[in-house]
């Protein structure tokens, strides 16, 4: 085992937890939230090499849970059937009906971007790293997709 292998093993074993969320999040299933969290850090070991800098860990490694997620829901808008939609939404978490309807009309980008403000509590310059933009970029991208979310709600 090299040392990236190393410091990716050790950011996967002591943010488990977010990782999870961040994944359920996504998919409101806590097998298939399991899944990508597995498949993640699959992915994450098997390209260690990859991985430039290894201060960045954490980070890179939320981008790969975030796009394995993406990746699974394509997939499985294709193959979801009216019931399972009508269960999924709900059993949708985020409470509020309304703000439900609002976020589903989003696109993945501004879903992400919401997910990680809010419900993981990131920084805007941590969303940056994690999306690969600018923090000013990220800054008003979240402030559009907020008002975005206000004009729905409204």
């Amino acid at each position: 085992m090299n040392s990236c292998e190393k410091i990716i093993e050790d950011v996967l074993t002591e943010n488990y937890g977010q990782f999870y969320r961040l994944a359920y999040g996504y998919v409101r299933n806590e097998e298939d939230a399991l899944d990508i969290v597995q498949e993640s850090a699959y992915k994450a070991i098997k390209e260690a090499e990859k991985l430039k800098n290894p201060a960045f860990a954490k980070t890179w490694i939320y981008r790969i849970v975030i796009n394995t997620a993406i990746s699974q829901l394509r997939k499985k808008r294709e193959t979801v059937s009216l019931d399972e939609a009508a269960e999924i939404a709900v059993n949708a978490s985020y409470g509020n009906a309304d703000l439900q309807k609002a976020l589903s009309g989003l696109t993945d980008e501004q879903k992400t971007l919401i997910r990680l403000r809010f419900f993981e509590d990131m920084k805007l310059e941590e969303i940056a790293m994690v999306m690969d933009e600018n923090p000013n970029t990220i800054k008003s991208r979240l402030y559009r997709t907020l008002k975005e979310l206000q004009v729905k709600m409204a």
